[in-house]
């Protein structure tokens, strides 16, 4: 199997969960953002340096003074064996990421990025045939529109993950990725960080990645993703999405209202009809009229029949190539879509496990923080820091302490 971006992340089941989600992080495959969380400190590991050595020994297709270079400052990261191995199982709703990928502040933020990078991202749809909100969009839900790029040394860290040896092959070709990145001079030994696991960049490219994909789209003879200017980055990640089918002038979704009693068999991405024969069982946009052809089509309804329902085409396949969660996709389509002051999903999602809405759950902490509670925000997103405060609540009235949010709760506050 080719190991790309997206087989990566599935693998990692990465997420790094940022903005208001108490600085929690779970594993649902759909990142947002990126956090450096810990301080990622080298220890001495004797262990360690003896895999170096032999590793350095039998990789022949690095030059000497390139592994000189890369391994000066190398270092065991704890930290990092730490966090891949602590990747709990808890999945968000696609409401609760939502709320955080598509955010009133990421949306805000993602307006005045599109705007500032409007040159370089229309120059980057001339060559690509990718829109630019679609990338921006990528690089919005990837590192927070290159604020939160990671500053991890990344051969220390996939150095790190190749010797633990979980699934050290995997991490030793993107040692050898990185090195072949290093040898070919993109970039200097000291200003390659990226992510805990070895993302890098604006749009967080894993290095095997990078070898496929990245492209020196300023002309100044180096893929530099690390830099400022994130036009490597945004041209590399059009290049990745037109590599893997974009198709240029289509949507990636439309959100779509159901017939009553539509068969929820006839769901799914490996179920695809025309527009036309969606159209004929009753399916219409949220507008009430017929979704224009724009190919093969799918329905998708994430959250089961009472939740928001979509028709997806080809575009939404090409972007599971760079994430394969389909939370992500969603993610990606739903923020391009409000860059460009389209609306927010209109259709109403059910309420969760605990039969709390998201309005329930957003005047619970509005409420907890009233009393002094405090839960870092009141998006309506249940994190550690929203825990916590219902723990501290709890304590403080003599209750049961759970930490987890109920009705109930929300009632004794009021």
């Amino acid at each position: 199997m080719q190991i790309t971006r997206r087989t990566t992340l599935a693998t990692l089941g990465a997420a790094f969960l940022t903005g208001c989600v108490g600085g929690g992080s779970g594993p649902v495959a759909a990142r947002i953002g990126t956090s450096t969380g810990p301080t990622y400190t080298p220890v001495p590991n004797a262990g360690f340096d003896a895999w170096v050595a032999s590793f350095r020994a039998r990789t022949t297709s690095i030059n000497q003074s390139t592994m000189t270079a890369a391994f000066a400052n190398v270092g065991f990261l704890p930290e990092v064996i730490e966090r891949d191995r602590n990747q709990t199982e808890f999945k968000r709703s696609l409401q609760d990421y939502l709320a955080i990928a598509a955010s009133d502040e990421r949306v805000s933020k993602g307006r005045a990025a599109y705007a500032r990078q409007r040159a370089t991202l229309d120059a980057v749809e001339r060559r690509y045939g990718v829109e630019g909100h679609v990338v921006a969009a990528v690089w919005g839900l990837e590192s927070f529109f290159g604020e939160r790029r990671g500053d991890i040394p990344v051969i220390s860290a996939v150095a790190t993950l190749a010797y633990e040896g979980r699934r050290g092959a995997f991490f030793e070709k993107q040692l050898i990725a990185a090195l072949k990145i290093l040898q070919n001079g993109d970039i200097s030994a000291n200003r390659m960080v990226g992510s805990w696991a070895g993302a890098m960049g604006h749009t967080q490219f894993i290095p095997t990645s990078y070898e496929l994909f990245a492209v020196d789209f300023t002309g100044d003879g180096r893929r530099d993703i690390w830099s400022d200017d994130p036009a490597d980055s945004l041209a590399s990640t059009a290049a990745y999405l037109a590599k893997s089918g974009w198709t240029r002038g289509q949507p990636w979704g439309v959100e779509v209202r159901l017939p009553a009693g539509f068969n929820a068999g006839l769901a799914g991405r490996k179920s695809t009809r025309s527009p036309s024969e969606w159209a004929a069982m009753g399916v219409r946009d949220m507008d009430g009229g017929t979704v224009p052809n724009h190919g093969a089509a799918s329905i998708i309804i994430p959250e089961g029949a009472r939740g928001p329902a979509f028709m997806t085409f080809r575009n939404f396949t090409a972007i599971t190539r760079y994430n394969n969660s389909e939370s992500y996709v969603i993610g990606v389509g739903h923020l391009s879509d409000r860059i460009l002051g389209r609306p927010a999903i209109r259709g109403a999602f059910p309420p969760d496990a605990t039969g709390m809405t998201i309005d329930d759950r957003k005047q619970m902490q509005m409420l907890l923080t009233a009393k002094g509670f405090d839960t870092g925000g009141s998006d309506g997103v249940i994190g550690a820091k929203t825990r916590a405060a219902i723990s501290a609540y709890q304590t403080s009235r003599g209750m049961g302490v759970t930490g987890e949010p109920s009705l109930d709760l929300l009632a004794s506050l009021r």
